[in-house]
């Protein structure tokens, strides 16, 4: 969604010769995107409202759109549930970081079985599905 992130990420691409590896695309989700993947990985905006409004200065130079997500910061991560199977290939897998929502997110979809990785924040921030598991198929 971010002209400035592409940018950055240009750059970073360049300078770890992967421009035949990684395709840059801007869009917002999966908005005109086409294909599938076997992997997606996501770390949308994932602060509530109320944590927005108590943010310290230095996180306000960050954009608004990096940050928050809705009154419960769920909003993106609901879309992103809602679409990714079909942007997957079969046994295709679904990464993504949600803060501390953990609690809110298994509890807006108690049907999911979520995977959570150990990562070096801890243990409850990212999540792994499947095709299949988003499908109900799994």
């Amino acid at each position: 969604l971010s002209l400035d992130a592409l940018e950055v990420a240009a750059v970073n691409i360049e300078s770890y010769g992967l421009e035949e590896r990684i395709n840059l695309i801007h869009t917002d989700l999966f908005e005109g995107l086409e294909g599938t993947y076997d992997l997606i990985v996501s770390n949308p905006p994932y602060v509530d409202a109320e944590s927005v409004a108590e943010l310290p200065e230095e996180y306000l130079h960050e954009p608004e759109l990096a940050l928050g997500s809705g009154s419960d910061g769920l909003d993106a991560t609901r879309e992103i549930i809602l679409q990714a199977a079909k942007f997957l290939n079969p046994k295709g897998v679904l990464l993504v970081e949600i803060g501390h929502n953990r609690d809110v997110l298994e509890a807006a979809y108690p049907e999911l079985p979520f995977t959570w990785l150990e990562t070096s924040g801890g243990d409850g921030f990212v999540f792994l599905l499947t095709r299949e598991q988003l499908l109900g198929e799994e």
